[in-house]
């Protein structure tokens, strides 16, 4: 398998930790690709242009990270990520639900900030931070579990990239239980080699 990638995607980060936890990163071939800049091989695989994209053994392209996820739940023998039935699987879709949510939110809120002040500009970055706040506090009442399923994995990669890019925020201030959990959470393997580079 191929991996077009980027070290500092949070989004390549979930897919990468969801490889270590099902014990099949040594299979994937990842490929460093800038993809603001199209690169012609990615495009060719994935018409969006962009990162995360797993090319399978077969050619195969899939793109958007809990397609891939879900794609790399099948490949080898280890415990499922995504719990097949019952409340287990409704809750682990719910977190992967919140923590891709608050990427997407946190992802556009740094992509906006690079751009010069506005009015409308300062508002959209306000809402996506009031949506991460939101989600913050639904997950402090309701905490991620122990165990490493495609919820906690998204939630985790969320809460890493909140210290990666907005440490300002201090997200932990407000959110002691959650920030308890995610200590824990984050000395896994899963996270401790998909950790962005520094600077």
């Amino acid at each position: 398998m191929k991996l077009f990638y980027s070290a500092t995607s949070p989004y390549v980060r979930k897919v990468m930790a969801c490889a270590i936890v099902r014990g099949i990163d040594q299979q994937i071939e990842k490929i460093p690709t800038n993809a603001h800049e199209s690169p012609a091989a990615l495009v060719s695989a994935n018409p969006l242009s962009k990162v995360p994209c797993l090319v399978t053994e077969d050619g195969f392209a899939l793109f958007d990270s809990p397609v891939i996820c879900e794609y790399l739940d099948t490949v080898g023998d280890a415990l499922p990520l995504f719990p097949a039935s019952g409340a287990a699987r409704w809750v682990a879709l719910r977190h992967q639900a919140v923590g891709d949510g608050m990427l997407d939110a946190a992802v556009a809120r740094r992509m906006e900030s690079a751009k010069p002040r506005e009015d409308a500009r300062d508002a959209f970055m306000a809402r996506q931070k009031q949506a991460v706040e939101r989600s913050l506090a639904m997950l402090e009442r309701d905490m991620p579990g122990k165990l490493m399923d495609i919820g906690t994995i998204a939630v985790g990669c969320a809460l890493a990239y909140l210290d990666f890019r907005f440490a300002e925020d201090d997200w932990r201030a407000g959110h002691p239980q959650l920030a308890s959990w995610f200590d824990q959470f984050a000395t896994d393997r899963a996270f401790t080699e998909t950790a962005p580079p520094a600077g």
